[in-house]
């Protein structure tokens, strides 16, 4: 035998252990890009019912050298509703959507305690639209950002607040990447606080992570405002865990907003908040089934005339709790 010559079963052995090792790496590869692409594919006239209930408080103290200032006041409110959405259009573009879809409430005060006794539950309110017939149209852009909103000044400042806690968790999957995430990923965004306020360079820094699969139900909702899984089917949902922080960008020292410079004023001080959201989202429709908030934000502003010779100093104080479920079954559409 040569002495540069392999024996052929030596040869063999090689390749088969060479492929096999590339067979295990290529296996290893796929396991580990196993990404959950967790957003809603919606189709033109799907209809999906939400049941939204929001508690908020507001603390406000304020000390003023002006004799009527205009300040804000203490608040409470405790809304819930159920929502009805309508698929207007839902175009695709790069592995998501843009939205455009009609919503409209049901009933506002419609009970939702399985505690409270059946006689005093105005199931019949459940049957039936909003009797004015209020209505808002709104698209959700391909990066989350809520666009053309009409109709939302008609609506109730409760309607109001329970939107606005709905679209911000239906919303989150438009913010997950496209390429989808895997369990463990975490993915950061930043936007600017659209409301109006005292203090300019306000920013919203988010992080959300994928912490896991559990098992998840839709809700059902009797006649009588009951709500149960008991009959639902089980569904598995992707676990999402998301932080947002306020922050501020502008000086402590002078923090004012260009709409307030007009009015010829300044305003000084610091704002702060933190809101922790648990979404519970279904891998098999990309449906929020469940999302669950609690807020906490503070803002310590003085807000005064160019030269200073009047000013107002607001501390506020707000926590709110908000829980929006997905709604397999109303009064309305199963009679």
């Amino acid at each position: 035998m040569n002495a540069y010559t392999r024996p052929p079963t030596i040869v063999k052995l090689g390749h088969q252990l060479l492929a096999g090792m590339l067979l295990l790496i290529a296996a290893a590869a796929v396991a580990g890009d196993n990404r959950a692409k967790l957003f809603p594919i919606l189709e033109q006239k799907q209809v999906l019912t939400y049941l939204i209930r929001f508690q908020s408080a507001k603390n406000v103290k304020t000390e003023s050298t002006v004799a009527t200032p205009m300040a804000p006041n203490n608040a409470q409110m405790d809304a819930r509703g159920l929502l009805q959405i309508e698929v207007l259009d839902a175009q695709p573009l790069g592995g998501k959507q843009v939205l455009q879809a009609r919503g409209q409430f049901l009933s506002l005060d419609f009970p939702v305690s399985a505690k409270e006794p059946r006689e005093k539950q105005s199931g019949g309110d459940a049957q039936r639209m909003d009797p004015a017939g209020k209505t808002i149209e709104f698209t959700i852009s391909l990066d989350g950002l809520i666009q053309n909103s009409k109709g939302l000044e008609n609506l109730s400042l409760e309607q109001q607040q329970a939107w606005q806690e709905w679209v911000s968790r239906f919303a989150m999957g438009w913010t997950i990447p496209a390429a989808g995430v895997k369990q463990g990923e975490k993915w950061k965004s930043e936007q600017p606080e659209q409301a109006s306020a005292p203090i300019a360079g306000l920013n919203w820094t988010t992080e959300s992570t994928y912490v896991r699969d559990e098992s998840c139900h839709a809700t059902q909702l009797s006649g009588a405002g009951e709500l149960s899984t008991a009959s639902v089917p089980t569904e598995i949902c992707a676990v999402i865990l998301t932080t947002a922080t306020l922050k501020q960008k502008s000086s402590q020292k002078d923090a004012t907003p260009e709409d307030f410079k007009l009015h010829e004023l300044r305003t000084a001080g610091t704002a702060k908040g933190k809101n922790e959201v648990i979404t519970y989202i279904s891998l098999k429709s990309g449906l929020v089934v469940r999302a669950t908030e609690q807020a906490n934000q503070f803002m310590d502003v003085v807000v005064m005339t160019a030269d200073g010779s009047n000013r107002v100093h607001y501390n506020v104080d707000a926590t709110s709790h908000s829980e929006v479920l997905l709604i397999t079954q109303t009064p309305l559409n199963h009679p």
